[in-house]
């Protein structure tokens, strides 16, 4: 138990380093000798409204101060840079160069597309994008490339305004270990650069009152996430979870407890990321430790849920209590909870940051899609044979109802990741997020609703802890019991002979 635990706290750590927040406010230190290249994040900028320019525009600010002292000469610089997705894939793709070619092409070859739109006082005065900062910026002051100290946010040395007056967009931020030199040509620093920054990345004008506290600090594409998850949370918390806690204190049985142990774990994961992004909306960062484990307990419910649904397809508690081929149940539940363990984890470390893709878009994706729909017509044929061997009313008409309402369950997520492929990736996250947690809620209400004591009492096997089923058959089958059943025969076959013979009139 004791290594399990540390395990855990070992798993949670590394992650939270690596999870990618839709973020944010964002701190760390940058080495060129070790970076060439270190990016910083991603973040969709919200459009931008004319009438409402302070509250709409997108906003990056903070400091961006040298660790070394031989920093502090202005010809020593690195390049902050701000582009969007057209100028960033180039830049982004090129910064290999440098690993197998002279850096200074490579540096060269990064900014080829972006020196015809970028603002320079002394290279390009005529550029109409100010997408670069010279770093580190100077000691107390305001960073070099800061020309008008109104445009800067009080108490800081740098700031971005971002407007999007047509769509929203996603923008990328990162450092660059190359500079311009006196005859305007981008160059590699060879000198050491260490750097330490803090940034605010945010949509709308810091410290305004008009500002909405659950779209301030988030990325466009995760924007009314905070409703969606905080509306499940009271539903779940509310009225499902005590209806269902009523339930099964007042019908005892190995499927009521299933299920509650599948709402609780939902309702746990709920909790931790409601909670991860109410304190994100208020400081930019949250806790990511809290967002792991949110995700997990959300894996562990579906993981619950499935082996209920398939349980109860094979008619177990309902038609019998022992099971055939339970290790082919067992093998389909963890394969497909061990792929739903792979996907989380590769979202967060192996997804390129330039990957315009969701997570059904990944070869753990499909194959969790595929072992899903396998899944599926697995659980029907297992409904279906469950459905011949039955013959109780009551129960065949549980089982059509509980096969198309789960029918409907399995279905939805392919169905959303055929769909998903055709929308933009700014609105993709929230909807995959909001159809996830609607078919889920309908699915456990429904669920609920079947298994709700006065009406489950009509098909559940109620005997869960002793079954004597095997005991009466042997005891049916026993030769006493056999020899008795014949000596019965006899007596009556003598009986209607004894009749028949008086009826037709003979003494005996």
């Amino acid at each position: 138990m004791k290594y399990f635990y540390n395990s855990f706290n070992i798993i949670i750590l590394i992650l939270s380093f690596l999870n990618k927040s839709g973020a944010l406010h964002t701190t760390g230190v940058w080495k060129s000798k070790d970076e060439f290249f270190h990016f910083i994040t991603k973040f969709g900028f919200q459009k931008t409204n004319q009438h409402e320019l302070e509250a709409s525009e997108g906003y990056i600010f903070g400091n961006i101060t040298s660790l070394l002292k031989s920093n502090s000469h202005s010809q020593i610089y690195g390049t902050l840079a701000l582009l969007p997705r057209q100028f960033f894939v180039p830049f982004y793709k090129n910064r290999s160069l440098s690993l197998f070619e002279n850096a200074d092409i490579a540096c060269q070859s990064m900014f080829k597309n972006i020196d015809s739109e970028s603002y320079d006082a002394q290279c390009h005065d005529t550029g109409r994008e100010d997408f670069l900062r010279k770093v580190p910026c100077p000691v107390g002051k305001l960073c070099v490339d800061e020309d008008n100290p109104n445009n800067v946010i009080k108490g800081m040395q740098l700031t971005y305004t971002v407007q999007d007056i047509n769509n929203p967009r996603f923008w990328y931020l990162s450092f660059v270990a190359c500079r311009r030199n006196k005859s305007c040509i981008w160059e590699y620093v060879k000198e050491p650069l260490e750097v330490k920054y803090d940034l605010n990345i945010v949509n709308g004008r810091p410290f305004i009152p008009r500002t909405n506290p659950f779209e301030y600090h988030f990325s466009f594409d995760q924007q009314d996430t905070v409703e969606i998850y905080v509306f499940c949370l009271l539903y779940y918390g509310c009225i499902l979870i005590p209806l269902q806690l009523y339930a099964v204190f007042k019908q005892v049985h190995p499927i009521t407890r299933l299920f509650t142990a599948t709402l609780l774990a939902q309702l746990a994961g709920l909790i931790l990321d409601s909670l991860h992004l109410l304190i994100f909306s208020y400081n930019g960062v949250g806790v990511n430790a809290l967002n792991i484990m949110g995700d997990l307990f959300n894996i562990v419910a579906q993981s619950f849920f499935m082996i209920l649904l398939l349980l109860l397809a094979k008619g177990w508690a309902i038609t019998r209590m022992n099971l055939a081929r339970p290790y082919l149940l067992i093998l389909l539940w963890l394969a497909y909870t061990i792929l739903l363990l792979i996907l989380y984890f590769w979202n967060k470390t192996e997804v390129d940051v330039i990957e315009d893709i969701d997570e059904f878009q990944t070869w753990p994706g499909w194959l969790t899609l595929s072992l899903r729909v396998v899944i599926m017509f697995w659980f029907l044929y297992e409904l279906r044979n469950t459905m011949k061997f039955e013959h109780n009313e009551a129960k065949l008409q549980f089982f059509l109802q509980f096969g198309a309402a789960t029918l409907v369950w399995f279905v939805y997520m392919p169905v959303v990741a055929l769909i998903a492929l055709e929308i933009a990736t700014l609105w993709r996250y929230k909807i995959i997020l909001g159809f996830t947690y609607c078919a889920d809620l309908l699915a456990h209400s429904f669920m609920a609703y079947m298994l709700w004591p006065n009406r489950s009492e009509q098909y559940l096997l109620l005997a869960e802890d002793v079954d004597f089923s095997e005991e009466l058959e042997a005891f049916d089958e026993a030769p006493h019991i056999v020899n008795h059943h014949e000596e019965s025969i006899h007596f009556l076959s003598a009986e209607e002979e004894v009749g028949s013979l008086e009826f037709s009139g003979i003494n005996i």
